[in-house]
């Protein structure tokens, strides 16, 4: 079958690649199944994918517009090697960053800018929220992503669920979004959206249908933008119990979710040709 005006946007941790502890392996070891590694970072390997999922994934990939879809930056992004497929155009930094055939898109970039600066607090005053003597009790590190958004590593014992609570309700005010994803929390501008720059993929490849797939809030607009929707069953959207008339959730969980959503895209770009 010869490549369909379909996008198909996947994220990628704990969506399509897994942590060793987000793997959610149960069973005996015996019957695991086979993987493969997706990440090396300092000479070891961090992230993963089933090995059936290469199969899967170079199913989609030859069928539709492949799309990684991530909050990671460039030069994260850059660590991950996705077996048998090289995209055409990738969203990282929360949409913040547009790469076609891995370069950034300087006027993808340039247009964003201009929507923060119009709606949004300066990174500054968001990450003064973070660094200040309360957050230090749980925090590990705050960093600025790009110069676009900002995130802290916590320890989520000693974090108090209504810290989050509140920040959330501060950066509103400042025209920022919070997302809690393991031990990261996310302020993201409220412009810097995957789903902005998913639909500037979907003019540019001339696709008139989208499916994704994601785990935590950063992708639930993406997820209530597309044609069709898909979720593992864990992660952020599933601790709300996040539903659409457009979303399917998986069986499985952990990496075996991973492989069931590639084989439930695949199934989807299928289903449009027909």
């Amino acid at each position: 079958m010869s490549r369909l005006p379909v996008v198909v946007a996947c994220d990628l941790d704990r969506t399509l690649i897994y942590s060793a502890a987000a793997l959610r392996l149960e069973g005996d070891d015996q019957d695991a199944p086979e993987l493969l590694v997706a990440e090396v970072y300092g000479g070891v390997p961090i992230s993963f994918l089933t090995r059936a999922s290469e199969a899967l994934l170079a199913r989609v990939d030859e069928t539709a517009h492949f799309v990684p879809v991530t909050t990671r930056t460039v030069a994260q992004y850059r660590r991950v090697r996705l077996p048998g497929v090289r995209p055409t155009h990738s969203v990282t930094t929360n949409g913040g960053t547009l790469l076609v055939d891995g370069v950034p898109d300087e006027a993808w970039r340039r247009a964003v800018d201009r929507r923060v600066a119009e709606a949004c607090a300066p990174l500054g005053q968001v990450e003064a929220l973070l660094t200040d003597q309360h957050w230090a009790a749980w925090t590990h590190t705050v960093k600025a992503a790009e110069e676009l958004f900002v995130y802290a590593v916590v320890d989520r014992a000693e974090m108090p669920e209504q810290a989050v609570v509140d920040l959330a309700a501060r950066c509103d005010e400042l025209g920022w979004t919070v997302s809690l994803q393991g031990r990261k929390v996310y302020c993201v501008p409220r412009p810097v959206t995957k789903s902005a720059a998913l639909e500037e993929v979907r003019l540019r490849t001339g696709a008139d249908t989208v499916f994704a797939a994601g785990d935590s809030l950063l992708d639930q607009g993406m997820l209530e933008a597309a044609t069709g929707a898909f979720r593992p069953a864990h992660g952020e959207l599933h601790d709300v119990a996040f539903t659409a008339a457009n979303l399917t959730v998986t069986d499985a969980d952990g990496v075996m979710a991973g492989e069931e959503l590639l084989r439930r895209l695949g199934d989807a770009v299928v289903a449009t040709a027909r």
